[in-house]
């Protein structure tokens, strides 16, 4: 992708482009391939589909994309890679390599593979940056993050965490440049934190999940943007380049406000036909 999205120009004119129903039950997961091609999405039939994203076509398979092009792991209940399906609960996958991170409530190691085990309390989120080379996860007040090559020697960078106890942390992103962490919550905000100090930066809100739904935030491909989906089949978006607003004044005599930054913005009421 070359430039940035702005608002107006590119990310106003996104619509749906196809539809695709081969998921005969509720998609609970989905994950593009590394090299953008493929996406794989899993439904709550044990079912899995991948479909082509150059072409728009599904493609009939029952497995998970990895790093490479066209190789991925099986995920079956009763496969010899990874058993019980139902007990993990995340799975994220290095950018660079077959390795992946995978989340379990049952404490038990089921993998004959696995290169090492961390028991933590509590249900964890997990994620790789876009390099490879690290990996962050939270659990309840605290996010750490850890050296792959050095992980058993504990986080070189934890960090507490603004924690509302009547919420799960859902989701865990990092952007491009390794700077910024999105974390997503089953209640109706997400997080915008500063990577290494875990200073929050943005507290995005005001879409519904009066149900606690999983919902999973994301950065755009220039990490300018967070978007996010909630229950009623909206799609939110944020600028999180935009300084916070300083200033908020309503006009006293006529329907009209003003907002400040480092810009003036003024604001009208929208009239319905």
């Amino acid at each position: 992708m070359s430039g940035k999205l702005t608002d107006r120009v590119l990310l106003r004119s996104f619509g749906v482009a196809n539809v695709f129903c081969e998921n005969s039950d509720k998609i609970n997961c989905f994950d593009f391939s590394p090299n953008s091609e493929v996406i794989t999405s899993s439904s709550d039939d044990d079912s899995f589909v991948l479909c082509d994203c150059q072409e728009g076509k599904p493609k009939p398979s029952s497995v998970r994309n990895t790093a490479w092009p066209h190789q991925i792991h099986s995920c079956g209940k009763h496969n010899d890679t990874i058993c019980y399906l139902s007990l993990i609960v995340l799975l994220s996958m290095s950018p660079v390599d077959d390795t992946f991170i995978s989340v379990s409530l049952d404490k038990n190691l089921r993998s004959p593979n696995c290169q090492g085990l961390m028991h933590i309390k509590g249900k964890p989120v997990c994620c790789f940056d876009p390099e490879g080379l690290i990996f962050a996860g939270i659990n309840s007040a605290m996010a750490k993050l850890y050296d792959l090559c050095s992980f058993d020697k504990g986080p070189f960078a934890p960090f507490k965490m603004q924690y509302d106890r009547t919420c799960e942390w859902t989701g865990l992103k990092i952007n491009n440049d390794g700077k910024l962490i999105l974390i997503s919550t089953n209640c109706s905000f997400i997080h915008l934190t500063g990577a290494f100090k875990g200073v929050v930066i943005h507290m995005f809100g005001g879409y519904a999940n009066s149900k606690a739904v999983t919902l999973e935030a994301s950065f755009t491909a220039d990490s300018q943007f967070m978007m996010i989906a909630s229950e009623d089949g909206k799609i939110h978006v944020w600028n999180g380049e935009s300084g916070p607003i300083t200033c908020l004044q309503f006009n006293p005599k006529f329907m009209t406000f003003a907002s400040m930054c480092s810009n003036m913005a003024f604001w009208l009421p929208t009239i319905d036909d």
